[in-house]
């Protein structure tokens, strides 16, 4: 019979780092990650994939304070396309393409187009695409008859506009000088070509860190599955302005994952692709090998995560990240990035688990190659694939034990009992902790919240 040896592996309560002399202050610290090959977060935190978790809402607040949210895949593609399609309309340096009206709309449609996008104005275009007004709330306050055509209540004479290529530095100014709210741009023939507020000038002050695409919108990741019919899915995401398509599964090592990812990447090129979970050398240089721009690593590390007592399935996160770098085709390259792998609450940290439950259990991004990050979660949940952790719970237990609030911007504590866990199996018996106040705003999961209304994915929200 063939021998097998157990080798010793380690968890991240196994691990200490030494500290050192330091010349720097922390405020001058960056804790920026690289989340995949082509996008770098300023906070690195990803809330995960879970219906429980991350729909617009919570993708919205993880941008707007440096991270990224993962929108779920349990719903229609058409829905899941709209949650895609509501954070990147949620702020924008420019709104490329601005939702429009025609004259000869009525009152009606416009009060319901504002109250289902939650704007306060529309631009008003001929057939041609040419701007003719725009009708705002300020003109709708006295109105009575809703059946009346827009033209008749639109503001027309007067328009104040930018031309295309103003700076957003210059549309300020426009926008203070003639105490305006919104700037329609228009080219030389006077077509509507975008549309700048104040609101998204204010939202760009108040969150100077938010992770943004090149147009200034919000990043977003959303979910697919393994069925060929899921390659539909990733398509329509990428065309409602996705950033980023996860290949969710608890077992990333498994054949239709491989497929799944070759598929998606024949089809989508271009786009950027993370698959998981994986928590072997093997695993991860296998999607590497199919070209993901990043690799999600672990599996059961959570504290609520039930994989390894159901299955016996795992390997201890420090272990596993290690082998998944060297699998990737990359080592650790400097003592940083290692100490990084080894102190994960300092960089990328994956966020998931019951939002009434469970505790932040870490969780990293590694760029230990130039073309490959390492994305660190809990893959399981009863076959869910999940990120390890939880950003905005609103209660911190486990097996009976109740801790306290979990509250971005105000501190909190998080705690793991050890009644019924076996350090041999998890490592990662502790008491309670206070990690202090963290910076940032409050951020809430969204608790199976649903879209009522499927949106154009190529138009930009404005407010």
């Amino acid at each position: 019979m063939e021998k097998t040896t157990i080798r010793q592996a380690l968890t991240f309560d196994d691990v200490l780092l030494v500290p050192h002399h330091a010349r720097v202050h922390p405020a001058d610290v960056s804790i920026g990650a690289r989340f995949a090959r082509g996008i770098h977060l300023a906070a690195p935190l990803v809330s995960a994939a879970m219906d429980t978790v991350t729909e617009h809402r919570m993708a919205i607040a993880m941008a707007r304070d440096g991270g990224i949210g993962i929108i779920h895949k349990n719903m229609p593609i058409d829905a899941q396309c709209a949650q895609v399609d509501r954070v990147k309309r949620s702020e924008s340096g420019m709104i490329m393409d601005p939702i429009t009206l025609g004259p000869d709309s009525r009152l009606r449609d416009a009060t319901i187009l504002m109250s289902e996008f939650s704007i306060s104005g529309v631009p008003i275009v001929d057939p041609t695409g040419n701007l003719v007004g725009i009708l705002t709330n300020r003109d709708l306050v006295f109105e009575t008859d809703l059946d009346r055509p827009v033209r008749e209540v639109m503001t027309h004479e007067n328009l104040v506009t930018a031309p295309e290529g103003t700076s957003l530095e210059g549309a300020e100014e426009i926008l203070r000088s003639h105490k305006i709210e919104k700037l329609p741009v228009v080219d030389d023939g006077g077509r509507l070509c975008g549309l700048i507020t104040v609101k998204d000038i204010f939202k760009r002050r108040a969150h100077p860190n938010a992770s943004k695409d090149a147009h200034g919108r919000l990043l977003v990741g959303a979910a697919t599955g393994t069925a060929r019919a899921d390659l539909d899915r990733a398509v329509a995401l990428v065309e409602a302005g996705t950033d980023v398509v996860v290949v969710d599964s608890a077992h990333g090592h498994s054949q239709g994952v491989l497929d799944a990812v070759e598929r998606i990447r024949e089809a989508l090129p271009d786009t950027q692709l993370v698959a998981g979970n994986v928590a072997t050398a093997k695993g991860s240089r296998a999607l590497v090998e199919r070209g993901v721009d990043a690799v999600k690593v672990g599996i059961g590390p959570g504290s609520i995560c039930t994989t390894r007592v159901v299955t016996g399935v795992g390997v201890p996160q420090v272990t596993a990240i290690m082998d998944a770098v060297r699998g990737a085709d990359g080592e650790v390259q400097s003592a940083g990035c290692g100490g990084r792998c080894l102190y994960a609450r300092l960089d990328a940290r994956g966020n998931g688990g019951e939002p009434r439950r469970g505790v932040p259990a870490g969780g990293t991004t590694l760029q230990a190659d130039p073309r490959h990050g390492i994305v660190v979660g809990d893959g399981g949940g009863l076959g869910r694939s999940v990120f390890s952790g939880i950003v905005g719970a609103t209660e911190a237990g486990s097996r009976g034990h109740r801790g306290s609030r979990a509250v971005q911007g105000s501190g909190y504590r998080y705690a793991l009992p050890a009644a019924g866990r076996s350090a041999e199996r998890y490592g990662i018996l502790r008491s309670v902790i206070d990690r202090g106040a963290a910076a940032g705003g409050r951020v809430r999961a969204d608790h199976g919240r649903r879209s009522t209304g499927v949106a154009s994915a190529r138009r930009g929200h404005h407010a």
